[in-house]
């Protein structure tokens, strides 16, 4: 891990804990959106920067090697932010479950009301995210990455379409909504970039692909 990623994430568990402090997490951002990631000609320029490397061994990987979903403020979690997050008029009981709402799932265009019929996508899976240099972090950063609001890292789509993505790179898979693969592969790089995680050949030509034609 390089030092760069050591001092991000020292800096992204400050905010976090002045974030809770302030009680800014208890009402997130109505912004019906992941945050947005990088521009095309930025994740052109990073991902000429990704170390690039045969993927690693997925010996050792579990996902609850990456604890989530955590509580993000009183009794809502990750998931349940991101719902509230990502949807339209989301309605949430006393335990923070969404019980209506609208959520419209970028992956495949499809329209949902009942929140039972999305997943939380980890947008660079976390077994991708094992075999590509997080198997050498401590469970600490691996949480913080599995549980990431600030980056293009969680996204709410249809829950058989994310099943279907499983832990693939996207040289093995895109978003079947063809006019979501230019964002979906900016938010790629941006993550990949940020937690200074390695690429394959194959998938980088596949993300450079993508990124030429946005």
């Amino acid at each position: 891990m390089s030092g760069v990623y050591a001092r991000r994430l020292a800096v992204a568990a400050a905010s976090a804990v002045l974030a809770i402090s302030s009680g800014l997490l208890n009402a997130p951002a109505a912004q019906a959106a992941m945050p947005t990631p990088i521009a095309a000609s930025t994740a052109r320029t990073y991902l000429s920067g990704l170390t690039v490397a045969a993927e690693g061994s997925s010996s050792g990987y579990s996902r609850d090697k990456f604890p989530h979903w955590i509580t993000q403020s009183g009794t809502c979690n990750t998931r349940e932010v991101v719902l509230k997050r990502d949807g339209t008029n989301v309605q949430q009981d006393s335990s923070c479950a969404a019980v209506s709402g609208t959520w419209y799932s970028e992956y495949d265009g499809a329209t949902w009301n009942a929140s039972s019929s999305l997943d939380i996508d980890h947008l660079v899976p976390l077994a991708e995210a094992w075999r590509s240099g997080a198997s050498s972090w401590t469970t600490a950063q691996r949480q913080a990455f599995a549980n990431d609001l600030t980056r293009p890292q969680l996204i709410a789509v249809t829950g058989t379409v994310n099943r279907a993505k499983g832990d693939k790179d996207p040289a093995k898979w895109l978003p079947p909504r063809t006019a979501y693969r230019c964002t979906y592969a900016r938010a790629w790089v941006h993550v990949k970039h940020y937690y200074d995680l390695t690429v394959d050949p194959a998938e980088k030509s596949a993300l450079q692909t993508v990124l030429n034609g946005c």
